[in-house]
């Protein structure tokens, strides 16, 4: 029997001062007993050769992807990347450096990021965006017929408490506060020992945060990343530097572009604190259940019509049937942000007492162009290892039915462009979540 406690204490004891009230009396939660239930057996029948064998691969895979050690090995990984995704070639390796470094230094790049690619008029429109997202929400959540009133109270009330992070956290600007940070490490010009020095000082700190209070207000994702996230635990929604840029986003675009892409995106995020995960958590990011048993029923009756729709669209390249159950959580939030940010459009549309400019040399509406803008953001080419392994084991549908499956299940987009009730893409029946 493995001794759980002695590692971890071990591990506490070459800590600095920090943890020198760390006891084994520490009460230690287990979030998967099961699999330590089943890793002790798998580890106590299988030979310590292979488990060592095992250990170092491990090991060897993750220094191979940060470019480490040279071009003999890389070219293991290019075959492996081959054979899993089907790749053709190895990426670049000033790429590979450069996202291993992004990732190491994700504020201190974060800083150059925006200091040379950051409109701050973007924060600024992007925290209005925001707003207005959530007032759609709860315009929205009003209009459903199978909420209760009382839920629907607490449910605009966590939307109201969500805390938005848009572009970048103010502190990175501070110089004192970057060489604080990164103090720990001291580089020189071997790169593999840097990669060494920086994992274990991660694993560290990552074991230091035992003793600090919860910092909400902390950034983990790096300025530049294009990418937008929500957090159940502390009930945020961020949007980094790097997605408040063209084709999502700009402050020159219609407001019908900006909508129906970076708006989506917001919406999207939003509806993530009331999927199938985010609605477990209360506004302050605690697991609470404040659903009423008969809206819970019924929210599971409506995420079944998503998960029956998405599991028969067919990726075609690989002859296979999407995930529906893996891919719910997101299906769902790219349907309720859609609904929510063209609900948004609208309602600014009407505060400006008239409809924008079309474009000149395109034959489309405003509303077509905001359906536009939200499809063109997940045109897709993927290998045929890349789509087996997404839907296999991925938590989005591939690009082509995040938008299919959305704009089926959308009045809005049937009214733009007209589209034949019962036809393709205005289906008689519908699936709507929120």
């Amino acid at each position: 029997i493995l001794n759980w406690t002695k590692y971890v204490y071990d591990s506490m004891a070459q800590l600095d001062n920090a943890m020198q009230d760390f006891t084994s009396q520490e009460i230690m939660i287990n979030q998967s007993p099961l699999y330590f239930e089943r890793l002790t057996t798998v580890l106590t029948n299988t030979p310590k050769r292979t488990v060592a064998n095992y250990l170092i691969w491990r090991f060897i895979i993750f220094v191979l992807k940060t470019s480490a050690l040279g071009e003999k090995y890389m070219n293991l990984l290019t075959n492996y990347n081959k054979v899993l995704f089907g790749t053709s070639s190895e990426r670049a390796r000033f790429r590979i450096c450069g996202s291993y470094t992004t990732n190491v230094l994700r504020l201190a790049v974060g800083r150059m990021f925006i200091e040379n690619n950051f409109d701050p008029d973007s924060k600024i429109i992007g925290l209005d965006m925001i707003k207005e997202l959530q007032v759609a929400f709860d315009e929205l959540l009003e209009d459903l017929d199978w909420m209760d009133g009382p839920t629907k109270v607490v449910a605009k009330e966590k939307n109201s408490y969500i805390v938005p992070k848009i572009g970048y956290p103010e502190e990175i600007k501070n110089d004192t506060y970057i060489e604080e940070l990164y103090s720990k490490l001291e580089f020189d010009e071997n790169f593999f020992e840097n990669i060494l020095i920086v994992e274990r000082e991660s694993y560290y700190e990552n074991l230091r945060e035992l003793r600090k209070p919860i910092d909400k207000e902390k950034w983990s994702i790096a300025p530049s990343t294009v990418n937008a996230f929500y957090n159940p635990l502390n009930n945020q929604i961020l949007f980094p530097g790097g997605i408040l840029q063209p084709p999502f986003f700009s402050k020159t675009y219609p407001k019908s572009l900006n909508f129906g892409g970076i708006g989506v995106v917001i919406g999207h995020e939003i509806t993530h604190g009331f999927d199938d995960r985010g609605r477990l958590y209360d506004k302050y990011g605690n697991l609470a259940k404040w659903w009423s048993p008969d809206a819970e029923n019924k929210f599971k009756a409506k995420a079944q019509c998503i998960i029956d729709q998405y599991s028969n669209f067919t990726v075609t390249d690989i002859h296979m049937k999407i995930n529906g159950v893996n891919t719910q959580g997101e299906n769902i939030a790219d349907n309720g942000g859609l609904k929510q940010a063209y609900r948004a459009y609208r309602n600014w549309v009407k505060t400006q007492g008239k409809e924008e400019q079309n474009l000149p040399g395109l034959h489309f509406s405003n509303n077509q162009l905001f359906f536009i803008n939200f499809a063109q953001l997940w045109c897709t080419l993927m290998t045929e290892g890349d789509a087996l392994n997404r839907v296999r084991i991925g938590s989005h549908s591939p690009g082509e039915f995040r938008v299919i499956g959305s704009v089926q299940n959308s009045h809005d987009f049937a009214t733009a462009f007209q589209c034949p009730v019962g036809s393709s893409m205005n289906p008689i029946d519908k699936c709507h979540v929120w």
